[in-house]
């Protein structure tokens, strides 16, 4: 399953487009706007987003600039009435790494979505999301919540807490995710959670990255958020 956001302001195609997807298993947020778009972008890390181009408060081409300036390179899908060359690249130059043209055929873009989760292994069964993932010198057991560096020997355990934030970090290595998608990763509740608490479980989750031994490191990046980046890497 892989968590989706559609920006669409035609109500109905919406809320088709948004059915159609969660019989394929997928967990979908649907905003209206621009502008709900660009809160949900900032609140919460999607495994790929599906954008229309005209949309009321700010165009999908604005949301698609601002996901790659916050460092997120989670697929971009535009969807637009306009057909010019220059209407697609504008888009594509924008950030987007799809572009469909309405109207358009509802399993063609469901294909379309299919493509870019697989490009960034989105489409892992369950199965595979129980086995053990790897980054740079660590094993991460999602069923034990056990940290092992293949470097050193060593193991740690995380609480659900430190899990939830290591598991979204590691979906997305190398980009930054802000305090906002971190908080709402470990704290769903709305009333869950805040700027301190995402900075003393990073702070946590530090520690044990020290005491296991491996390279991997979480960096803060002033104003935008938390990175995790594999030392040897620079």
């Amino acid at each position: 399953m892989a968590r989706l956001l559609l920006v669409e302001d035609e109500d109905r195609m919406a809320q088709a487009v948004a059915e159609l997807l969660r019989r394929e298993g997928h967990e979908v947020d649907v905003c209206g706007d621009g502008e709900a778009g660009a809160q949900a972008i900032r609140e919460r890390p999607y495994d790929a987003m599906i954008l229309d181009v005209m949309l009321p408060g700010r165009s999908g081409t604005s949301l698609a600039a601002m996901t790659r300036e916050l460092g997120l390179a989670t697929p971009i899908i535009m969807l637009t009435a306009k057909t010019s060359v220059d209407d697609k690249v504008t888009g594509l130059d924008s950030g987007a790494d799809d572009y469909l043209t309405k109207p358009f055929a509802v399993p063609e873009l469901l294909a379309r979505v299919r493509a870019q989760l697989r490009r960034v292994g989105a489409l892992d069964g369950p199965a595979a999301r129980t086995r053990p993932r790897t980054f740079a010198d660590l094993s991460w057991d999602t069923s034990s919540l056990t940290l092992h560096c293949t470097a050193s020997g060593q193991s740690a355990t995380l609480s659900q807490r430190e899990s939830a934030l290591f598991e979204t970090l590691l979906d997305h290595p190398g980009q930054v995710l802000s305090r906002d998608q971190l908080r709402a990763a470990a704290w769903p509740q709305a009333d869950g959670g805040d700027y301190n608490s995402v900075e003393v479980y990073c702070s946590f989750l530090r520690r044990k990255l020290a005491f296991v031994g491996s390279s991997v490191h979480i960096k803060a990046v002033r104003g935008l958020g938390y990175v995790l980046r594999d030392g040897k890497d620079g």
